[in-house]
């Protein structure tokens, strides 16, 4: 998801505080007035770009071009002095940032200070200074700005007091308190706007001295609920600007103030004054008591806000309120059916009441928590890496519980619908099981597996009060560029359909699944994006009709039947013949086919700020979108402005009320169905689960299941314990590269980060002797068999389609040499580490090769079918091309010759016992079960078969298995599991004969679509 700024609030310096160079004696006078002199942050007396100073942009020519230039012309400077040059032509965000290696203390300082030469432009430059955190990129940003009115230098100089906290974007990680401590501050940064130009900066500095600074007070909530005839205690907390106790007594005044209860009648009105002596620690608190009566009248929330005052005090940042819940009304009462409570809660709701439950917003956009109810706020989410400090499961639990507490100060108390892309795990979580992506799931080709996934993610979702997530994504991949091939279970629909069950994974365990996205997103046609620098991505999907259908809307269709509960469009477009429409505008298919036709009952919840990308002003983007059948809109920053152009609209008769009353009642009835009314916070019982060896165990067996053997000559797998392994390859011994995007951040990162176990760790506890050289300089001799570990790095969305800044499906080159290294000194297996097909070049010296995919966090997934734990069962979700020229290439196409067939995949457990097995499972089912059973038996003799366990007699045993699989058809008890052994048989007789790929790629097909005989009937044709 692309981030750009959206409309941050106007904050310009005052104009006492920005001195222009054509006044720079008053300038001078006016700092020398300051009781302490400025002290510099950043000079550019240097040759390059000091250090911790860089660039950055939406894209390459968004990123300005910074040089450092003589600057001897800036007033009061000296001879020689030298300025910071940014040229820029900024097409939606960019900017430069200076990065301190380390915090520094600015509190005892007044203001913020710049020289800034400019061209009198009018264009307006924000700056915004970092706040706190564990590191720059986690810090919480306040802002101000000025405007290019000046062709010249002038000095802009802003107080600390005048800097607001950036409301349209926060890092992932960053402080949420609203405050500028300005204790521990990583540096600042320059955003300049879109447009081009040139400006020249210099000696930014902090100046003057901080006026005293007030004791803070604070609550211990910032909402109290309580029911009827019921207390609240209230604890007021103090705390001094330097930690440092109290130098005098302290009176802080509190009394409650008029809300919508009634004093007297709702509640004792309560009032008084709490006394800290001098030397009381900071951080120590005094609490009072709010008694509430009853009526008992069925009504409304009601509020009761509480005044806290005293000299040289600051209020709490929110000022806090005691809610008297809402009672006695037919939509609370959990035994009546969803339906009535959904139209007893519709028919309560103002306009602006169902606006905000259409809403939804980052959670870091929110300018204060408040907003939450000031704004009415149906739903927030955390975007990629949009975390908590500290990123730990408990810190989630109370950050969305802090949200959903927000919600108890609106009349109606509707909760908050709280979501994540959870797409591979709780994958925004430290700590969290990471599974492997939908690459590595559909290579498992093993639904149920696919179910206990989407229930393990579910139950640490739902651990930290998150019930709802933005996956699965049902996408059919149809071409290897596209930098979202990983989130695909596949490049058939059948395949893709079938591994919908991860949806039953995650409802039937309490969180809401989304099915994305709607429809064609895994069809883009290469170079027809225009998002960007992306080339694939978010394109447009040519297709006819029957395509569609067939192709893209299946998945969907396979998902609405279970039921699900969500379903998100694509930011593609859709052509099929009458020119591009972009999905989020498709009245078509979204409410005639989807709600229509398939018989959609959930809500269609759009994705990042897709609705700016449909073609129109903003009031035509949101009443497009809306009518288009669309009912929650992700904004995700500017969530005021959407509320109030969705309300306008449909005053003016624009978008329907009946249009929003659907919408807001298929919300509604989510928010039921979940009960999120009676239960609104986290379930904290099982935060001791999130990432349990429990957990990661069955995430290791999705990863061994997602292992493909693609080439083993001679048998060299598995490996023998007792080999003398000598490991290479930049992904060994790389969690995050192994884990793939979405991986605690957006992009994901290499690097140790989050708890795994790396593939290298993993070879090394099963292997008896093991050197490692990621680049295979250490030498060489001495060992059995070579591992080496190749791949990908991190990418997510468009940041990974081919052609965007220099991106090739070719392995590195220090990843092809170490492959051309340890393979020419022994045999060797090659472990590719990605989320899609890769350019492989010439396989001669290479002994095995595994499609590894994006396992996740347990490289012993990897390790263990590598050494026989487990054998290798899984087979390619897709077509491994031969050349990058072959692309897009897909089973089915009138000209298929890939390097390796969809569907492909050796096995090294024995194809006889596998028989055997399956003959006892079968023999327990129906008449015509029991008859395939019979059938085998005739394949099972020891004389058709060899000592490895492989068909000797292929004639009589193809034979069995085709009599077998047309007895399956008719059998009711027979599972998709039990035909897909029967033809993994047939499939090892075909594989190794190599004579036919394209049949061996469509049955698969048919094997996904459940006709195992035609599948086996294929699969033999292949191997005659």
């Amino acid at each position: 998801m692309a981030v750009a700024a959206a409309g941050p609030p106007a904050v310009a310096a005052a104009p006492s505080a920005v001195a222009a160079a054509g006044a720079s004696g008053a300038a001078a006078t006016a700092t020398a007035a300051y009781l302490a002199g400025p002290v510099t942050v950043t000079d550019f007396e240097t040759d390059g770009l000091p250090p911790g100073v860089g660039a950055w942009g939406n894209d390459g020519p968004s990123t300005p071009a910074l040089t450092v230039e003589p600057a001897a012309d800036r007033p009061g400077a000296p001879a020689g002095n030298r300025a910071l040059k940014a040229v820029y032509a900024v097409s939606q965000w960019g900017g430069w940032t200076h990065d301190l290696a380390a915090t520094q203390d600015w509190s005892g300082y007044e203001g913020f200070s710049f020289w800034v030469k400019g061209t009198g432009s009018g264009q307006r430059v924000f700056f915004e200074v970092k706040d706190g955190g564990s590191a720059a990129g986690s810090s919480e940003l306040f802002e101000s700005s000025f405007t290019d009115d000046t062709a010249g230098w002038r000095q802009v100089r802003t107080p600390f007091a005048d800097f607001v906290r950036r409301a349209d974007y926060q890092p992932g990680g960053a402080p949420a308190d609203g405050e500028l401590d300005l204790v521990a501050m990583w540096g600042y940064s320059m955003r300049l706007p879109a447009a081009s130009g040139t400006l020249l900066w210099d000696d930014v500095q902090v100046y003057g001295t901080a006026p005293p600074r007030p004791v803070r007070l604070a609550t211990d909530h910032p909402v109290y609920p309580v029911a009827e005839k019921g207390s609240v205690e209230v604890s007021v907390s103090i705390a001094t600007a330097t930690g440092a106790p109290l130098p005098a007594d302290l009176k802080v005044d509190y009394r409650t103030g008029a809300g919508t209860a009634t004093p007297g009648e709702d509640y004792t009105p309560a009032e008084g004054t709490l006394t800290f002596p001098a030397g009381t620690a900071s951080g120590a608190a005094r609490s009072f008591t709010v008694r509430t009566l009853a009526d008992r009248a069925p009504e409304a929330a009601e509020t009761i806000p509480i005044t806290l005052s005293g000299e040289g005090v600051r209020p709490p940042a929110e000022a806090p309120v005691v809610v008297i819940d809402a009672h006695g009304l037919p939509y609370l009462d959990a035994r009546k059916p969803v339906r009535q409570r959904v139209a007893d809660l519709l028919g309560r709701m103002t306009l602006e009441e169902k606006v905000g439950q259409m809403t939804q917003a980052e959670r870091q956009a929110l300018a204060a928590p408040g907003d939450i109810a000031t704004r009415l706020l149906g739903s927030l989410l955390s975007g990629g890496g949009s975390t908590p400090t500290p990123n730990t499961p408990k810190a989630w639990a109370d950050m969305v519980d802090g949200f959903q507490l927000q919600t108890r100060r609106t009349r109606l108390q509707i909760p908050l619908l709280y979501g994540v892309d959870a797409v591979h795990g709780h994958n925004n979580v430290a700590g969290a099981t990471i599974f492997p992506h939908n690459a590595g799931l559909g290579a498992t080709r093993d639904p149920g597996l696919v179910e206990q996934a989407g229930e393990i993610t579910a139950r640490e979702v739902k651990a930290t009060g998150v019930p709802w997530d933005f996956a699965p994504c049902l996408c059919v991949s149809r071409d290897d560029r596209w930098g979202r091939a990983y989130e695909s279970f596949g490049e058939d629909p059948a395949l893709v359909s079938r591994m919908t069950t991860i949806i039953d994974g995650l409802q039937k365990n309490g969180v809401l699944a989304t099915a994305k996205h709607y429809v064609g997103d895994g069809g883009t046609v290469y170079g027809s994006s225009t998002s960007g620098d992306y080339t694939i991505d978010q394109g447009v999907t040519r297709v006819s009709r029957q395509e569609l259908e067939s192709v893209h809307l299946a998945p969907f269709a396979a998902a609405v039947r279970r039921g699900v509960g969500a379903v998100m469009p694509s930011f593609s477009s859709v052509d099929l013949g009458q020119g591009p429409t972009k999905m989020h505008a498709h009245h078509e298919l979204i409410t005639d086919v989807l709600k229509g036709r398939l018989g959609f009952k959930g809500f269609v919840i759009s994705d990042w700020q897709a609705i700016d990308q449909i073609p129109g002003d903003y009031p035509s983007d949101v009443r497009t979108s809306i009518n288009a059948g669309l009912d929650m809109i992700m904004v995700p920053y500017a969530y005021a402005e959407f509320e109030s152009t969705l309300k306008a609209e449909v005053e003016a008769g624009r978008v329907p009320m009946s249009r929003v009353d659907d919408a807001v009642a298929r919300i509604l009835t989510q928010k039921f169905r979940l009960g999120l009314f009676e239960h609104p916070y986290a379930d904290r019982s099982g935060l001791p689960d999130v990432g349990s060896a429990a957990h990661r165990a069955v995430a290791r067996t999705a990863a061994a299941r997602s292992q493909v053997l693609l080439k083993n000559d001679g048998g060299l797998l598995p490996l023998r314990r007792d080999a003398k392994v000598y490991v290479a390859g930049s992904n060994a011994d790389d969690l995050g590269n192994q884990s793939g995007g979405w991986t605690i951040t957006w992009q994901g990162s290499s690097g140790p980060i989050t708890t795994g176990t790396t593939i290298l760790s993993a070879i090394r506890s099963r292997a008896a002797s093991v050197t490692w050289s990621r680049d295979a300089s250490a030498p060489l001799a001495g060992h059995d068999v070579g591992v080496v570990v190749v791949g990908e790095t991190p990418y997510a969305e468009g940041f990974g389609d081919v052609g965007r800044a220099g991106r090739t499906l070719d392995l590195s080159a220090a990843d092809r040499a170490a492959v051309d290294r340890v393979c020419g000194a022994m045999k060797c297996v090659v472990l590719v580490v990605s989320g899609r097909p890769m350019v492989l070049g010439d396989l001669s010296r290479v002994t095995a090769l595994v499609a590894s995919w994006l396992p996740g966090t347990e490289g012993a997934g990897v390790a263990d079918p590598l050494f026989g734990a487990v054998p290798y069962t899984g087979r390619l979700p897709f077509t491994w091309f031969r050349t990058a020229a072959q692309l897009p290439i897909n089973v089915g196409d009138a000209a298929y010759d890939p390097l390796f067939p969809y569907g492909w995949g050796l096995r090294t457990d024995p194809g006889r016992d596998r028989l055997k097995a399956l003959r006892e499972r079968l023999a327990g089912g129906d008449a015509a079960a029991k008859g395939a059973a019979a059938a085998l038996t005739v394949a099972l003799p020891e004389r058709n078969w060899d000592a490895d366990g492989t068909v000797r007699d292929s004639r009589v045993v193809l034979g069995a298995l085709e009599a077998a699989a047309a007895l399956l058809e008719r059998s009711s008890t027979d599972t998709y599991r039990q035909d897909d052994t029967l033809a993994s048989v047939a499939r090892d007789v075909a594989q190794a004969t190599g004579r036919r790929p394209d049949l061996t790629a469509r049955a698969d097909q048919e094997l996904a679509a459940g006709r195992v005989r035609q599948a086996v009937s294929l699969l033999a044709q292949a191997a005659r």
